[in-house]
């Protein structure tokens, strides 16, 4: 039996594709929402929403220890890891049901089944999943991406075992390790390093960068990694691992091999598009380096076909995904909208907190930019100082010579990740300085630090 054909099939039930469906029901369209796993994707189930519930525990837990300073006073503090994993999965299942709830308020048809393209027939794309046949005229493919497993001698035997984990893994680990070495000093990998170090384990970083969190600012880098070692998270960057084994580790470093042992490892070494197994090649799509090609519209070179989310490997962030989601449907709808990739926030949520939006020195220098910096310590920031005693942060600014409008901003320190969207704001909305400068921003807040900066 088939079904009738629907204004809009998406595949993969993650921030793009849940987005993606309620926009396009809102807008009094039909649509199929298929989906293998749980709604939310890895965001919700094994990303964003898990790793920030274990951090704050963290950070509870380490207030609680270090409030001498600020005359609160405890004793016989402990972080209970098990509890702390219970509280992850009652906050997902929360938040889960409530992506579900909003499925069956719009009326969308929820397939809990893996889908594959089948072909395309008088302008109906075909879809099968669960052995049924179903029909639409536009397709957005929403599947989004999976951990990159390198290619290390042992690595392949050791997730079999389990001893190697990746970011679905160590999110469901109830018992801390004794040390855990973890392959990758970008986002993943050091927001674990820092909650496991909380949680009592020995951590050492491998990167094979020579600096830690991917995208952001070498300045910024440098003193996340610095505040990381004082946690007793010991980092060896421009490493390159070698070889895993039940119970050890191999890094390589300018010919030189150090072997480590330890009791878990992280590969988080990054994420790939999940594009293989779709039957993308039945309609023909367009991949480049591993990821579905699209433009400013979210289109593919197939008309009625979108790729929105991870799997155009364009900005591999929950957020950047619902605004495609947003530009899909609009398009679908006939309306003027694009995609727009220079101010997209980005937020590493260890402690301190860094932030980013735009350009970093070394993009706008790559890019010709002719171009100021303008950095300023957080203890320029009255809050700042009330709230971290000793403690120290930054916030830098890009300002490019001749437009005078701002093109980067980089922060670390406390509440960076809720100030971020402000600098987003401004970078987007292309003012000049010195129309910046007239904002009034709250006092006292971190986010004067911006304005303070502005002004230095």
């Amino acid at each position: 039996m088939e079904n009738i054909c629907k204004d809009v099939m998406i595949i993969g039930g993650g921030p793009a594709g849940y987005l993606a469906a309620e926009r396009a029901a809102a807008a009094g369209l039909s649509v199929t929402l298929f989906e293998a796993r749980a709604l939310g994707g890895v965001c919700l189930n094994e990303g964003c929403i898990p790793t920030k519930t274990l951090l704050y525990s963290a950070k509870m837990y380490d207030n609680a220890r270090n409030g001498a300073a600020y005359g609160v006073y405890s004793k016989d503090v402990e972080l209970d890891h098990n509890a702390v994993m219970d509280r992850k999965d009652k906050v997902v299942k929360t938040l889960v049901s409530g992506v579900e709830a909003k499925m069956r308020a719009h009326k969308i048809e929820v397939v809990r089944a893996a889908a594959i393209i089948t072909g395309r027939r008088g302008g109906e794309f075909a879809v099968s999943a669960k052995g049924r046949a179903y029909h639409g005229r536009h397709l957005l493919i929403a599947t989004g991406s999976a951990p990159i497993v390198p290619q290390i001698t042992g690595m392949r035997e050791c997730l079999a075992s389990g001893h190697v984990l990746t970011s679905r893994e160590i999110l469901d680990l109830r018992a801390v390790p004794g040390k855990l070495a973890v392959i990758g000093g970008g986002v993943v990998g050091l927001e674990m390093a820092a909650y496991f170090a909380a949680a009592g384990a020995q951590i050492i970083v491998i990167e094979m960068m020579e600096k830690i969190g991917g995208y952001i600012d070498n300045e910024i880098a440098e003193m996340l990694m610095k505040q990381l070692q004082k946690k007793g998270i010991e980092f060896h960057t421009g490493c390159r691992v070698t070889g895993v084994s039940e119970k050890s580790l191999t890094y390589e470093k300018d010919g030189v091999a150090t072997f480590t042992e330890t009791e878990a490892v992280l590969a988080a070494i990054g994420r790939a598009p999940r594009i293989s197994g779709l039957g993308l090649e039945t309609i023909g799509i367009h991949t480049e380096h591993g990821a579905i090609v699209t433009d400013k519209h979210l289109r593919t070179n197939i008309s009625g076909a979108y790729a929105i989310g991870d799997v155009n490997g364009k900005s591999m962030l929950a957020h950047t995904a619902y605004r495609e989601a947003e530009v899909a449907i609009n398009h679908i709808m006939g309306k003027s909208d694009n995609m727009r990739y220079d101010a997209i926030p980005a937020v590493i949520y260890t402690a301190p907190e860094v932030a980013a939006v735009g350009e970093t020195e070394e993009s706008a220098r790559d890019k010709g930019l002719d171009f100021a910096v303008k950095r300023l310590s957080m203890r320029y920031s009255g809050r700042f100082v009330a709230e971290n005693d000793g403690g120290d942060g930054l916030c830098k600014l890009l300002i490019e010579n001749g437009t005078n409008r701002l093109i980067g901003v980089h922060l670390i320190g406390s509440y960076a990740s809720e100030i971020i969207y402000g600098a987003a704001m401004m970078i987007e909305s292309r003012w000049p300085v010195s129309h910046l400068q007239e904002l009034v921003f709250p006092h006292p807040t971190v986010c004067e630090i911006i304005r303070e900066t502005l002004f230095s």
